[in-house]
């Protein structure tokens, strides 16, 4: 008779349990659990959890002053610029009379040999002497380097005339044809364009009186502000549009 033991003895005997072999109690834990692992696996796993980012919707990018037919503001006097416009969010300024008004002057703007795009606050706003002909109103809208450093312009600044709480009066201003060319601006130098309309007296467009000229160099997004003395501006009815001309070298025609 052999004297090895048999290996599987206990599991031809009913009733036993093999150490080699679960019992039905610990197969079914095991199963539970494996079916656990699986369901966190799968939602850890669905996508949900490292998902990108939603896109927040937020303020346009800058337009270019070659294109477009508007100067647009959302909103009245604040928001994001309309598709094709080079006015986008309208913001608080400070100006005189019909005279300038500035942002503060970008902090190491005086560096040499520099010939980039001229920034908001870089310039500095004018509205010039009126210069009235054949029924119509023409003010020069002229921006001019106050920085230490040539930068240039091209293109239609934007424009919007708005009230004392910066509500704005009237549709934006349409722009006039007219073929933009790069405008160099030494420190000191300027460039204008032909803000026009007809004079309401004659038109008998509906008027409003303007606090405030709102102004935007063209590609940029932050605007200056000059107050406004030079009376009432057409807002709707017959013959209301106000234009803008492409931006010219110098201060006046």
């Amino acid at each position: 008779m052999s004297t090895f033991p048999r290996t599987v003895a206990d599991t031809d005997r009913p009733g036993t349990v093999s150490a080699h072999r679960p019992s039905p109690a610990a197969r079914r834990a095991a199963l539970l659990a494996g079916v656990a692992l699986l369901s966190l696996l799968t939602a850890c796993n669905d996508g949900s959890a490292q998902s990108s980012p939603k896109t927040v919707p937020g303020t346009a990018g800058p337009a270019s002053g070659d294109t477009g037919t508007g100067t647009g503001t959302k909103g009245g006097s604040t928001g994001a610029a309309s598709p094709g416009t080079s006015t986008p969010a309208k913001k608080p300024g400070t100006g005189t009379g019909s005279g300038t008004a500035s942002a503060p002057a970008a902090a190491g703007s005086a560096g040499a040999g520099r010939t980039t795009r001229c920034h908001t606050s870089e310039l500095r706003a004018s509205v010039g002497r009126n210069d009235p002909g054949a029924g119509q109103e023409n003010f020069p809208l002229v921006l001019t380097n106050r920085s230490g450093h040539t930068c240039t312009v091209r293109g239609y600044p934007g424009a919007a005339f708005v009230d004392a709480s910066g509500k704005q009066l009237g549709p934006d201003p349409q722009r006039s044809p007219g073929t933009p060319t790069t405008i160099v601006l030494a420190p000191g130098h300027s460039a204008w364009s032909g803000l026009t309309f007809s004079n309401p007296s004659i038109s008998g467009a509906n008027t409003a009186t303007p606090a405030s000229l709102i102004v935007t160099p063209p590609d940029e997004l932050d605007p200056l502000k000059v107050t406004w003395t030079q009376g009432e501006v057409p807002v709707s009815g017959n013959a209301s549009s106000v234009r803008l001309t492409v931006l010219s070298p110098g201060t006046a025609p």
